[in-house]
């Protein structure tokens, strides 16, 4: 099969021929349709995370057609469509995965970091870190929800119940969680890069009350601050803007370092958290809710052989929305950058 392969952090992904997998015990072989780009791809390639299995096929944001199943596979039969997500496998036997902890496990395995991931034709994964893909999105629309709308939905959780809700960072994650947000009836503010009006501009069309720069203050006090965007100096940003007893919750895997601030921006109950990986119980409601709510991805489709590219166009902020990689897919111009434009094939 075809597949991008990361042979060293830091060089761009090799374009290779490499063996189809096989289902083990518990497993289900995909031929994958879809896999959306994530910001951990970029932080993996770029050798932010340390130690990942080299070589190793990126991607964690999964959707497949269960082409066949391992022994002792029960949930999914030919046919299916599933999805897979970041979290491939845990111990589930320590005190988190006994306690509805299993994201912080400390033997967890990551799909396309521990093991080989879906910038591929095909992939393996265990049938039971896997989610059936509701009827009403198709495979390209699909793919983002798997991490960035589920870590979205994560981070939106553990700030507790907030009316008024900032965002940093208005990328993929924060375009699906503003949907949500909106569909649960709370306000929108939308904190982009400076002079990123398209960004503002797509953050109010979703329904945001309010969007600005990052560095500019929100016209009321928040009661939570949801930080995408991997720059620890936006905390600082974001503790100012949130009320006593606001939450300030950190969305990403990596992030830059925080600088120091004075205590008078905690103080007042305020709190600064972050989330880990997500859980499976995570998925199951973050796909129901989405599809009751009617949520819409905006995404970018890139051939498989354009991974780098879809990479590049990631870190330098030229998306609104997700890149998603699609097998198949025919190239079918190059734009003024030499970048290939792309056309979803059957």
């Amino acid at each position: 099969m075809k597949a991008m392969l990361l042979d060293v952090p830091g060089r761009p992904l090799r374009e290779a021929d490499v063996p189809d997998p096989v289902a083990g015990p518990g497993q289900v072989l995909l031929r994958i349709s879809a896999c959306a780009v994530c910001r951990t791809d970029l932080h993996v390639l770029d050798g932010d995370l340390a130690r990942p299995k080299l070589p190793l096929v990126l991607g964690h944001e999964i959707v497949g057609v269960v082409e066949a199943v391992g022994d002792g596979v029960a949930r999914f039969a030919r046919g299916d469509r599933v999805g897979v997500p970041w979290l491939g496998s845990t111990c589930r036997r320590c005190r988190y995965c006994t306690t509805g902890s299993e994201n912080l496990c400390d033997d967890a395995r990551f799909t396309g970091y521990d093991l080989d991931g879906g910038f591929a034709e095909r992939t393996v994964a265990d049938e039971r870190f896997c989610f059936p893909i509701p009827g009403a999105f198709g495979d390209v629309e699909a793919a983002p929800l798997l991490c960035a709308g589920l870590i979205g939905y994560r981070t939106l959780r553990m700030a507790g119940d907030p009316r008024r809700v900032g965002i940093w960072g208005f990328g993929a994650a924060a375009h699906l969680v503003t949907q949500v947000a909106r569909f649960e009836g709370r306000e929108v503010f939308a904190f982009t890069r400076p002079g990123d009006a398209a960004s503002q501009e797509f953050a109010r069309s979703l329904g945001a009350a309010w969007a600005g720069a990052s560095d500019e203050r929100p016209p009321e006090p928040l009661d939570a601050a949801l930080v995408f965007a991997p720059v620890g100096a936006l905390v600082p940003a974001a503790l100012r803007s949130v009320r006593k007893g606001g939450v300030v919750v950190c969305g990403g895997i990596h992030m830059s370092d925080i600088p120091s601030l004075p205590y008078e921006l905690l103080w007042g109950e305020r709190v600064v958290r972050s989330v880990a990986n997500l859980t499976r119980g995570d998925g199951e409601e973050f796909l129901g809710l989405a599809a009751r709510a009617g949520v819409k991805s905006r995404v970018r489709a890139y051939p498989l052989c354009d991974a780098n590219a879809a990479l590049d166009d990631l870190r330098a902020g030229r998306l609104a929305g997700a890149a998603v990689l699609v097998p198949g897919a025919i190239p079918v111009r190059r734009g003024a950058r030499g970048r290939r434009r792309s056309t979803p094939g059957s």
